[in-house]
């Protein structure tokens, strides 16, 4: 009898298991094709001489792509670049997004309507975005030139055309990062706001000792995803600037386009592109190793 159960189990384990497949697949079989598939090919063509043209034969090249962009100064200065940009992003779409979710989740007049208004960029595509902060930063009839009563060329100026767009990145993101963080906020248990205020605790004590360590968890997760995303960050700054002036909002993953799709240098373009995935991932491994050590 215990043998027959024992095969009874196994049919059924195997039964749930082919099921359980079934279900998977419509899933699966996308991220396979759309995004592991690519991956993969990218990172074999990183180690080919792979380029644009007509009749040209695709030949094995080692490690020859990435030792040339170890040399290449404009691969590095686009790498600055991208860690100036991604980093000031990250931190300001927190920091304001921290704010807004915090006006949002007290008792206001028309707080609903707020809360609809600050998703607005998050509707936008990025194209429209950029189109609409070139206006907006141009010289003549800008609203920011008109504003301050200047004739700064934000775009053009080598000094400023980098915080100009980074501006532009805080604005556009800021609404994710928002409503993540005020979900957060609602799941804050009220009781020990209660107990702290009961306690004697202020504003700020409370805001130190209970909100940000609740919120800690939401926090490492948006930052997380926000770094990604804004070090791989591509239209926004193309469609504003094209990496102008001078390389000066040159991101990585446009210098990659450029290679690839101006130049015609597919190989290279790919190592940069496996690079760049290196380099995200260990510099988010690094912070998220950090982030739970200390919550620990």
């Amino acid at each position: 009898m215990t043998a027959v159960a024992t095969g009874r189990h196994r049919r059924g384990m195997s039964r749930q298991t082919r099921e359980l497949w079934v279900l998977l697949l419509p899933a699966l079989v996308p991220v396979l094709v759309f995004s592991v598939g690519p991956l993969l090919y990218g990172i074999g063509l990183a180690f080919t001489d792979a380029q644009g043209g007509r009749n040209r034969v695709t030949g094995f090249s080692g490690l020859d792509n990435f030792a040339r962009l170890f040399t290449d100064s404009m691969f590095w200065q686009s790498m600055q670049v991208g860690l100036i940009w991604a980093v000031s992003v990250t931190v300001l779409q927190f920091l304001a997004g921290l704010g807004l979710a915090l006006l949002l989740n007290e008792r206001l007049a028309l707080r609903g309507v707020a809360r609809v208004l600050a998703l607005v960029p998050w509707a936008m595509p990025p194209v429209v975005i950029g189109l609409m902060w070139r206006l907006v930063y141009h010289p003549d009839a800008g609203i920011v030139n008109s504003t301050l009563g200047t004739d700064i060329n934000w775009l053009a100026d080598f000094s400023w055309a980098l915080p100009a767009v980074v501006l532009m990145g805080v604005w556009s993101g800021m609404p994710q990062t928002t409503v993540v963080l005020l979900a957060g906020l609602q799941n804050v248990p009220k009781e020990l706001y209660e107990a702290g205020a009961i306690d004697g605790a202020g504003t700020w004590n409370r805001f130190r000792d209970i909100t940000l360590p609740q919120l800690r968890p939401v926090i490492v997760a948006i930052t997380s995803l926000n770094f990604v995303w804004n070090f791989n960050q591509f239209s926004l700054v193309y469609v504003l600037t094209q990496g102008g002036p001078g390389g000066r909002t040159r991101l990585p993953m446009l210098f990659a386009y450029e290679e690839a799709f101006q130049c015609g240098f597919f190989g290279y373009a790919a190592s940069l592109g496996v690079t760049i995935m290196i380099v995200v991932l260990g510099l988010l491994g690094v912070y998220l190793w950090r982030q739970l050590r200390e919550a620990s």
